[in-house]
């Protein structure tokens, strides 16, 4: 069951680093604003996996050919997820577009059966179905989007922008799943240190050169707005390190759902904190995602 607390740590630290990295999006452009999360996570994760390997003596695990695939795979994927999220902030609509994103959780579970041949149980499929029901009437209602208007925008470019996020979103879950379950050394702390080391390597050596050759400028942006991207920097290393050691307990799919709490999260704030009016339809949505995550819970405790 230690995946269910490394899991919600995740969600908080990943709706933390959203939040900063969204005040960068006037200073940057979308790829610039996306870079940051990885450029900056860069010392934190190799200053962890030295705490790991110096400190407490662990050793490194052995890179394999299948380890060296998934974990390019995953990190080109993430890349594009994050430079898509950047992209839907520029939208018009884009609650529309976030809504569409959170598909995820279900994309999830085809990507996992077709690419680990991992299936999960009646019972949780139920359940993220219902989170998946649930998301989207939470989201939808927040703005008072109907679901005929969220049909209607079908062909639009938030509507394949957000598909594209979703998709994206879910491909690099799998995949980083699959880089840290071929590792075959090094309990759960070694290998999602060492994993999400050389995944941000090698996304900061893409966007550098990337935007060294086509976004001239850019790096030197950041370096301006230090105090926010080290922020995001140590939020983004910080999500990034839960989600890595979650997946190596369990399926991706579960996490995935499950990481939808941080709406819940966000939800109470409101209502709690900011004393904001709710409408039924939130409530709805709000008691169909706690329905599907304590469903998930108990399933996996069984």
């Amino acid at each position: 069951m230690l995946w269910i607390p490394i899991t919600i740590a995740a969600a908080f630290f990943q709706n933390l680093r959203s939040a900063v990295q969204r005040h960068l999006k006037s200073e940057l452009t979308d790829l610039g604003a996306a870079s940051v999360r990885f450029l900056y996570a860069l010392p934190f994760s190799f200053l962890w996996l030295a705490v790991l390997v110096v400190g407490f003596e662990m050793s490194t695990p052995a890179a394999n050919p299948a380890f060296v695939g998934w974990v390019i795979g995953g990190s080109i994927t993430q890349i594009i997820f994050t430079f898509l999220l950047m992209w839907l902030f520029s939208l018009s609509n884009f609650t529309v577009g976030t809504a569409l994103s959170k598909t995820e959780v279900v994309q999830v579970v085809l990507l996992e059966a077709l690419l680990l041949q991992e299936s999960i149980s009646g019972q949780a499929l139920i359940a993220i179905l219902i989170a998946f029901v649930g998301i989207m009437i939470m989201t939808l209602g927040k703005s008072r989007i109907s679901f005929s208007k969220l049909l209607a925008s079908l062909g639009q470019k938030v509507t394949l922008v957000g598909l594209a996020c979703g998709l994206m979103l879910g491909l690099s879950s799998v995949l980083f799943r699959g880089a840290v379950l071929s590792l075959e050394e090094g309990g759960l702390l070694i290998r999602s240190a060492y994993t999400l080391a050389v995944a941000i390597t090698i996304q900061s050596l893409i966007l550098l050169i990337w935007l060294r050759l086509f976004q001239r400028g850019q790096i030197t942006r950041t370096l301006k707005h230090w105090p926010i991207c080290i922020g995001v920097g140590f939020a983004g290393w910080a999500a990034s390190i839960c989600w890595f050691a979650a997946f190596t307990l369990t399926h991706a799919a579960y996490i995935r759902a499950l990481g939808q709490i941080e709406l819940i999260f966000t939800f109470l704030v409101s209502v709690l904190i900011f004393r904001e009016k709710v409408s039924r339809i939130e409530i709805t949505g709000v008691a169909l995602l706690s329905i599907a995550i304590v469903i998930l819970v108990l399933e996996k405790a069984a």
